[in-house]
Order: C-alpha cells, then structure tokens, then sequence
C-alpha cells in the first residue's frame, strides 16, 4: 500500500527540529514494518489550531487522485487540536484513508467522543446535500410550471450530461427572472441542467446584463 508520513511541530524554533526528525524516523520504521510504498514525506511547522496548512492540503490532494491509501502520524495532535483535527479527519474518513500511528502501534482509532462528533459532522453534511438537490428539484419544477420548456431552451444537454460548464446562459436568465423566479431559484435550475454557477454570479451577471440595456 502506498503511504504518506505528515510530521508537525507546532514553532520554528531550533529545538523542535529534533522532534520533527524524531518523528520522521520513527514513522520510517512504521511504514518499513507494515511494508508500506511511500510516496512522500511531509514536515510543517504550525500550530496544531491552524487549518490553513500548504502540507494538509498537499497531502489531501494525494489522496483524492488515489496516490496513497494510507497516513503515518505520530499521534493525532500532530494532525491538528481542536476543531482543526476534528475537520481533517472529517476529509480523510471521505476519501477512505486508513491511518496509522506510533502512539497506537498500527492503524488509529479515535475516542469515543471524537467518533461521535464525526458523525455528527457526517450526518448534518448529508442533509445539508438532500436539502440543496432538494432546492434544485424545487427550482426546475416552479420553472417547468411558468412555462419553461429545458428541450426547447437548453441545446445539446443529452451531448454532455452532469457537465460543469462556465458559461452563463443568459437568454434563459432574464426569461426566468420575468417569471419570478429569485436568483437563487434560477441557479438552483440551471444546476439542474448542467450549469455549474452560484446565486451570486447570476445575481452580478444579471446586474452587468441590465446596466447594459439601460445604457442603450
């Protein structure tokens, strides 16, 4: 299996360097026992408290294109303390990482209570996805209802299905806008027909839009 070592020390001062080749060491002979592949070695030094880390995000990036399958730490804190560890372990636990510590001796298991805050995490993150499919469903039915036809308005969605795209029709915009529909509910149903944009955009598009035709 392919791994990652993430070694932390919390300041830059001289003597933390010892710590942070400690670490990274005894996460060598982890990884040679288990006989894990590793693909890279990550060192930082920030506090514990900070999400906003190039090496977490690095290391995040690894595992969403499937380069590694599992983390080598020293123990969790060196992850992060408080709400900071709470959230990285929230992404690994998504992306299917296996973790494994030398505080534990082989692959980590967090407390009870911090198990128990992760599904609470994971709970609210799945209602919070049903509630926007919810308000895209909603949107393209109040559209559908005021007389909007997609197979008439929306060429060539069958050609790319799900496909994020960046432009902004706006033909469609101002047409669902004289309907009544609010900003929100117009890129709610646009989402729903391929168009990857956000209430805000449409919202300064259609300012920009106007502004324009006022001009002329």
């Amino acid at each position: 299996m392919n791994a990652i070592i993430y070694c932390r020390v919390s300041t830059k001062k001289e003597e933390q360097e010892t710590s942070l080749y400690r670490q990274k060491q005894e996460l060598l002979n982890l990884a040679s026992y288990y006989q894990f592949h590793i693909v890279d070695i990550i060192e930082e030094r920030y506090s514990g408290y900070e999400l906003e880390r190039e090496g977490v995000f690095q290391m995040l990036d690894l595992f969403a294109n499937q380069q590694a399958d599992v983390l080598l730490i020293q123990d969790e804190t060196r992850l992060g303390r408080g709400n900071s560890k709470i959230a990285i372990f929230h992404q690994l636990n998504k992306l299917g990482v296996k973790v494994y510590s030398l505080s534990q001796n082989g692959e980590f298991q967090l407390s009870e209570s911090d198990s128990m805050v992760l599904e609470i995490v994971s709970v609210v993150e799945e209602y919070q996805r049903r509630i926007h499919n919810m308000k895209i469903k909603r949107g393209m039915k109040k559209a559908i209802k005021r007389g909007y036809n997609p197979s008439e308005n929306f060429q060539h969605i069958d050609r790319s299905p799900g496909r994020s795209r960046t432009e902004i029709p706006m033909d469609e915009v101002i047409r669902l806008r004289k309907n009544n529909l609010t900003f929100e509910e117009i890129a709610a149903t646009l989402t729903g027909f391929g168009y990857s944009v956000s209430r805000a955009t449409i919202h300064r598009r259609y300012r920009e839009y106007m502004s324009l035709e006022t001009k002329d």
